[in-house]
């Protein structure tokens, strides 16, 4: 997408005429549960059609945030002062007949973005007081599309867990149950999302951050094939605002609905102009295919290295089911599948690299002790994490070359099939574990005690380490409410085809569903 064809899909063709033949009359007083949930794209019409003001929307959010979350925690930066003044821009926008895709709708951030005159400390104490100058490209995109910031959402420590809790902000709790994670490093803003602060949020994905919380809090993210949406400003305090270069760690869009997801991801996407050599054109190939019995669907339930609980497995086998009612194509093997146990491994290394060469000269010295510590012949996924902190030149070339075959793979079983269907997490959300070291944390997977590293990153690892798009949908409850999520990856730059088969998946059985204590009474 080119700069000017941005500015068009923000600002609305003919947005000029309208403007001097609209009349404005204010809107007609709104009741809360009128709009709590609403997606983002029903909000947006409602604001042009004039039910309700940007100012009022937003004061109904505010009110439920200071309402509602104390016991959640997950807006932990707000910017309640400047969403008000911003609501009340975006009238004056709507007066004259502006119409960018999210004028006055109510977004919120992951704290590790950057935004103007709020602190991004990623987690850490000692950048408490750390306030960036400007915003991170991917909120400044939001902001033109008219999307109203309300404030920044829980992360871990550094972005490193599965579960969202630091020594700045405390922790963040699991809507359905506050006993449990809502997951990490995105968990903030799935919890948002989860009790109606909002329609929409912003969240980065490494090992799983944006998959993994959407699958513990049953609503929707999209982790982008990775370069299609600029990571300038979701970078560590202290370091630049443009983005250490690596095709692992990607940002994203979090939302209610497939449909909100797809809204949010064209807004965010497109070249970083200030880091393109030369103009590149945002031309991604249209959904594979328009109705779900038309698509080809390969379904994995289990990896080699960690065990999936049984409760995942079975929402996997009873979507696996509806699919073949409505006529699809399903099956459960491929001689075309990669190996993941390979692929798993792989990805420790790669994931350990980008940590490790962040690493302090004392912390390295360290890293490299832990390393040669492990046999050649150990395999496990903790040796190869061990290994990848402290990787050569010459080794990060070598997994290089295997990561290529790895690619060559998924391209050949993504030819075959439309979409691959596998877990975003081996067990719905846990209790709450800071225990440290983490690397000695065991999850408990029905009857088995899994190490908690391997048990998150096995199956974000299928996508991760491919460069492949993924969108998490939530699929099924159990029996206490708590929800699963499937996992829908596809061919790189087909990232629409997998956020229209959640939309599919949506339409056809159904989506986001309120935890019961966030439902309008």
């Amino acid at each position: 997408m080119t700069v000017a064809t941005r500015r068009e899909l923000l600002i609305g063709a003919g947005a000029a005429a309208l403007a001097s033949t609209r009349a404005w009359a204010a809107p007609p007083k709104a009741k809360e549960s009128e709009w709590e949930y609403l997606s983002a794209g029903e909000m947006a019409s409602a604001l042009r059609a004039r039910k309700i003001s940007a100012l009022e929307l937003i004061d109904l959010t505010i009110a439920r945030i200071e309402a509602l979350d104390s016991s959640i925690n997950a807006v932990v930066v707000r910017d309640f002062d400047r969403a008000r003044e911003a609501a009340k821009a975006a009238d004056t926008a709507l007066s004259r007949g502006e119409t960018p895709p999210l004028l006055g709708v109510p977004a919120t951030v992951k704290e590790s973005f950057d935004i103007a005159g709020l602190p991004t400390s990623w987690g850490d104490p000692k950048f408490r007081h750390s306030v960036p100058k400007e915003d991170a490209l991917a909120v400044s995109r939001l902001k033109q599309a008219g999307a109203v910031i309300l404030g920044k959402t829980n992360v871990p420590s550094w972005l490193s867990d599965w579960q969202s809790y630091n020594d700045i902000y405390g922790t963040t709790n699991n809507p359905w149950d506050t006993r449990l994670t809502p997951g990490g490093s995105s968990g903030g803003s799935a919890a948002a999302l989860t009790c109606g602060f909002g329609p929409l949020s912003i969240g980065s994905d490494l090992g799983g951050s944006l998959r993994t919380p959407a699958h513990y809090c049953g609503v929707y993210a999209h982790k982008p094939t990775p370069g299609l949406a600029p990571r300038r400003g979701q970078t560590p305090p202290g370091t630049s605002p443009f983005a250490r270069e690596s095709d692992l760690a990607v940002v994203g869009p979090m939302a209610r609905n497939a449909a909100d997801l797809a809204l949010a991801f064209d807004v965010i996407a497109g070249p970083d102009e200030e880091r393109a050599s030369v103009a590149w054109r945002l031309a991604l190939p249209p959904a594979r295919r328009d109705k779900l019995e038309s698509f080809r669907v390969l379904v994995i339930d289990s990896h080699p290295l960690a065990p999936t609980g049984h409760a995942v497995k079975a929402a996997l086998a009873r979507l696996s089911e509806r699919l073949v009612r409505v006529g699809g194509t399903v099956a459960h093997e491929s001689p075309l599948l990669p190996d993941l146990a390979n692929s798993a491994r792989l990805f420790s290394r790669l994931l350990s690299a980008y940590w490790g060469a962040g690493a302090t000269r004392r912390a390295y010295s360290r890293l490299r002790a832990e390393a040669a510590g492990y046999s050649p012949r150990d395999h496990s996924l903790a040796a190869e994490r061990a290994r990848g902190g402290v990787l050569s030149y010459r080794d990060w070339l070598a997994a290089e070359s295997e990561r290529g075959a790895l690619q060559q793979r998924w391209r050949a079983l993504l030819e075959e099939w439309d979409v691959v269907l596998c877990p975003a997490a081996p067990t719905p959300a846990f209790p709450h574990d800071h225990s440290q070291p983490m690397e000695a944390r065991r999850l408990r997977i029905d009857e088995k005690s899994c190490p908690y590293i391997d048990a998150q990153i096995v199956w974000p690892a299928l996508a991760t380490t491919s460069g492949l798009p993924a969108t998490v949908a939530p699929i099924d409850h159990l029996p206490s409410g708590l929800p699963i999520g499937v996992q829908i990856i596809g061919a790189p730059f087909e990232d629409r085809t997998t956020i229209a088969f959640a939309g599919l998946l949506e339409r056809a059985f159904g989506g986001f569903v309120a935890p019961q204590a966030f439902q309008t009474r």
